[in-house]
């Protein structure tokens, strides 16, 4: 029987409404953009499976709802997670304070502790409109020791290349717990057999 991948991520996509995660979900999994997204109803899923230097990763990508309402119903999707997206809007400036006031104290909160993070500012096609200081991008990056990408859903701009780095980053940190446990093994093994006490009498 064939392989289908040789790795699976859970990834979840979140920030406000209207920052362009369905946009994200939908120009990486079908190479398409339309001007006319529904806002998304709690949360949806789909798959893609890519090459990443010689393996095939799978992605199982959650996209959830930016909003209040149905902030409870995405908490429980964190779990088991091994990437997130924090998405905001390049020409919305709120979008981003919410990233820092409020999206980054709920993935804390409920993702899992090795969880990747990267930060994406959507619609770098507009450049003419940005409202978010490279400055305060830079500084919350630095603070939260985030990887950070901008990203044009509609030019499909760098959208494969977020998926790809993500993708590495995840490789390399179960390369690295697979050698930990290897280490660990080979010590063990090394370590010499104790000596029976002898019962007296």
């Amino acid at each position: 029987m064939i392989k289908e991948f040789d790795h699976l991520y859970k990834t979840v996509i979140i920030g406000n409404s209207g920052v362009g995660k369905s946009a994200i979900l939908v120009r990486f999994v079908e190479n398409q953009f339309s001007e006319h997204y529904l806002a998304t109803i709690g949360v949806d899923f789909r798959f893609k499976t890519i090459q990443v230097d010689g393996k095939n990763v799978k992605f199982q990508i959650w996209d959830t709802a930016g909003q209040e309402r149905f902030r409870t119903i995405t908490s429980a999707y964190y779990r088991g997670s091994q990437g997130i997206l924090l998405v905001f809007d390049l020409t919305d400036l709120l979008s981003f304070e919410n990233i820092c006031k409020f999206w980054m104290n709920e993935v804390e909160t409920y993702a899992e502790k090795d969880a990747i993070f990267f930060l994406i500012g959507n619609k770098s096609d507009i450049s003419d409109q940005r409202q978010v200081p490279q400055d305060k991008i830079n500084q919350f990056c630095s603070e939260k020791k985030l990887t950070y990408m901008e990203c044009s859903a509609k030019e499909g701009e760098n959208i494969k290349e977020i998926f790809l780095q993500l993708a590495r980053k995840l490789e390399e940190k179960l390369n690295l717990k697979n050698v930990k446990v290897t280490e660990k093994r080979g010590a063990n093994l090394t370590q010499p057999a104790k000596e029976e006490k002898k019962k007296c009498c």
